[in-house]
């Protein structure tokens, strides 16, 4: 499934990761698209794809000759999408899978 997402989604999908853990605060600049394409080896159209969803998404706003900023309120936005998006895309599919193998969540519980 993640292997024909297009890359800009993936860049999209681990500065949201970022910005949820903190790495990227609220307040805080985000590297310059130049920065992170030489980081992660990707083409700075495509991360300027990805960050152009976080700001029509309102998460980041550009101050223009100085960077992009996370706004207040960014990480807890993205947790809610990203929860959503799990309890009802990728949660059926463990949900089914644990019924194949027998596995209950008190099993799973106990592996951590």
């Amino acid at each position: 499934m993640s292997q024909s997402r297009p890359v800009y989604l993936k860049l999209r999908d681990q500065i949201a990761a970022a910005i949820i853990q903190g790495d990227y605060a609220e307040g805080e600049m985000l590297p310059s698209v130049r920065a992170l394409a030489a980081e992660q080896g990707a083409n700075p159209l495509t991360v300027a794809k990805a960050y152009q969803q976080f700001q029509n998404d309102g998460l980041v706003e550009v101050q223009r000759g100085v960077g992009m900023y996370v706004v207040k309120g960014a990480a807890e936005h993205l947790r809610a999408r990203e929860k959503e998006q799990f309890l009802s895309e990728e949660w059926p599919e463990i949900r089914a899978r644990m019924q194949r193998l027998g596995l209950d969540l008190a099993e799973l519980a106990e592996c951590t």
